[in-house]
């Protein structure tokens, strides 16, 4: 992605912390770059990501999808999905039976989601206005997608 490693921070769990730090830091904006599984809890407010403390993917991406108008037989699959991965394989699956996108629109407004949050925690934590941008992939780091926000930063 054409990204300087002297740019880089790898971050655990404590993502709301790491976004707080780097905006002090004066960091002009931050690209979240991760598993869906993971960068997904950021859409629910939930900015410490160990699992210990809190989950909600799968209602994270059900809230999402039902927003959208997934229909409620598919919500109801998505939601009792074992993992965020097999769900994500669910709407691909959805889509390529249907000749829909419900992939790029759901996890488009996910990112969307993640990057608002993100940006608000900053503020709330130091009022300081830094850009978030979102790139989420899947268990194979094939992107999924790259928010707006995303682009802007990576020119």
């Amino acid at each position: 992605m054409g990204i300087s490693r002297h740019q880089m921070i790898k971050t655990a769990n404590w993502l709301g912390p790491m976004l707080v730090c780097a905006s002090l830091a004066e960091v002009k904006s931050i690209l979240l770059f991760g598993y869906h599984g993971k960068l997904i809890k950021l859409a629910g407010g939930i900015f410490h990501t160990h699992h210990h403390i809190a989950d909600g993917r799968l209602e994270i991406l059900t809230a999402h999808c039902a927003n959208l108008g997934l229909p409620t037989f598919d919500l109801q699959k998505v939601f009792n999905c074992s993992t965020a991965e097999d769900a994500l394989q669910y709407l691909r699956e959805l889509d390529a039976i249907k000749g829909e996108n419900w992939v790029i629109r759901v996890y488009g407004e996910i990112t969307k989601t993640i990057d608002q949050r993100s940006q608000n925690y900053i503020y709330t934590h130091c009022e300081k206005n830094i850009k978030v941008g979102s790139v989420m992939f899947d268990r194979q780091r094939k992107i999924i997608i790259k928010s707006e926000n995303a682009d802007i930063i990576l020119g």
